[in-house]
């Protein structure tokens, strides 16, 4: 009954590090189907990349893991609309990182899933594991 998808994270992780990658891939498809643009930033620089043929999505801004400071989290939402269509899936991606350090994190992202599968799966991937108090939320959104 919907027809587009939106996922919203707050997360952090186990390891023992300050900063860890997140990624998010569909269906269980692991093949090099997924690209993306990027811009973002960290309060003193900005930076922009293209990523084409990798075997998932890269979430950018980081998580932060058990070395962060105490109870920070990442955030973000991915956009996944027309996601039961026959056509490649376009995506939109947003993400923040700040562990009251010296360095934070804003990301955006426009990728493109390139599969005319629907999507009936979505995992998020952690290097490590998430911790107690990471939240994860699925959204439909009816096309009235």
């Amino acid at each position: 009954t919907y027809t587009d998808l939106v996922l919203r994270w707050s997360a952090r992780e186990s390891a023992a590090s300050t900063e860890r990658d997140l990624t998010v891939r569909f269906n269980n498809d692991s093949s090099t189907l997924y690209s993306n643009r990027w811009i973002g930033g960290d309060g003193s620089s900005a930076s922009s990349s293209n990523v084409s043929t990798f075997a998932n999505f890269f979430l950018g801004s980081y998580t932060p893991g058990a070395n962060a400071t105490s109870n920070t989290f990442s955030n973000g939402e991915l956009y996944l609309p027309s996601y039961t269509a026959s056509q490649n899936k376009p995506v939109s991606f947003f993400n923040a990182l700040e562990t009251n350090s010296a360095t934070a994190w804003l990301r955006a992202d426009a990728g493109l899933y390139r599969s005319t599968t629907a999507i009936s799966r979505v995992d998020f991937i952690a290097v490590s594991t998430f911790i107690s108090g990471s939240s994860f939320y699925l959204y439909g959104i009816k096309n009235s």
